[in-house]
């Protein structure tokens, strides 16, 4: 075989409990999520806004950039809830390269998963502690996430994942919302597909047990454009984009029909600078559509300090 055994990972529980996220966290969290959970359902009329950099891969820096998004929550506080984007999975298109916290506490250096796991944990709980806001982590590896189940807010599936039954599975069990994004391909109902699998009851095996999930009804859509045969970006923000992707939800019955929209990746370009021109015609198109009003609410976005 071509697997070198390096180091045994230790099981999340043994992690969680060297590791504990403080009681008065735990309520900071709870209340979040009730929050966040009613934007999703309808029952509060407020945008989500989930916005950090492309990949967290320096804690100080991270946990500076979130205070500093503390302080635009309270100004806006009556309109948007901010979820922190605390992304320390890094997907390549190629599987090679630098690949994220999880896997390299220090960019410069070896990777290690056991350093990284602790890593993880570590900047979002003091991400939690400096900004009082739960954050959003990127599911990329499924058998990491109890390593982060108590810390995390929200979860995205990224474009190269969303059609992994692993995921679909796993993000079934979840209790908080999961934005299922749009393949590379560009199509919906990959995208959708996801979000009813996700929503449906399931068995599997998890984390070293047989488990049954109940379906997470807070798992929607997220969407970045797409690639065309030319490695050309396609987006799919446009009114008439998001008014299909509407139409096809209402088919379907799914639970809390939500899009979230993500301003960069192929719906900018990669153009950062593009994205607040990018909202405010998602804004604008909700004004348009009374369905697009009621479904689109929120936006995924990049952004960090210089």
């Amino acid at each position: 075989m071509s697997f070198e055994y390096v180091q045994k990972i230790p099981d999340a529980k043994e992690i969680l409990e060297t590791m504990p996220l403080p009681s008065e966290l735990k309520r900071v969290k709870a209340e979040r999520d009730k929050e966040i959970s009613a934007v999703i359902t309808g029952a509060l009329d407020k945008l989500l806004l989930i916005i950090g950099p492309c990949s967290a891969h320096d804690e100080d820096a991270v946990c500076d950039y979130i205070s500093r998004l503390a302080r635009i929550q309270d100004e806006v506080k009556e309109k948007i809830i901010i979820i922190p984007r605390i992304y320390t999975n890094k997907p390549r298109t190629t599987g090679i390269g630098y690949k994220g916290m999880a896997h390299q506490p220090k960019p410069d250096e070896e990777p290690n998963i056991v350093k990284g796991l602790k890593a993880i944990r570590t900047m979002h709980i003091r991400a939690l502690k400096e900004s009082r806001l739960p954050s959003a982590d990127e599911m990329l590896y499924p058998g990491n996430y109890p390593y982060l189940e108590d810390v995390l807010s929200y979860v995205a599936v990224g474009a190269r994942s969303v059609e992994n039954q692993a995921h679909r599975l796993t993000c079934s069990g979840l209790d908080v919302p999961v934005g299922m994004k749009n393949p590379t391909s560009g199509d919906i109902d990959v995208m959708l597909n996801s979000v009813q699998a996700a929503q449906a009851p399931h068995s599997f095996s998890y984390n070293r047990w047989e488990v049954k999930t109940s379906g997470n009804p807070l798992t929607h859509c997220v969407v970045r454009g797409a690639m065309n045969q030319y490695g050309q970006s396609i987006p799919n923000y446009h009114y008439e984009d998001l008014t299909i992707l509407a139409d096809l939800y209402t088919k379907r019955a799914l639970a809390n029909p939500v899009i979230i929209v993500d301003t960069n990746h192929a719906n900018s370009n990669k153009r950062y600078k593009e994205q607040p021109r990018i909202a405010r015609e998602v804004m604008q198109s909700r004004q348009q559509s009374p369905a697009l009003r009621k479904m689109v609410k929120g936006f995924m976005t990049e952004s960090f300090i210089e």
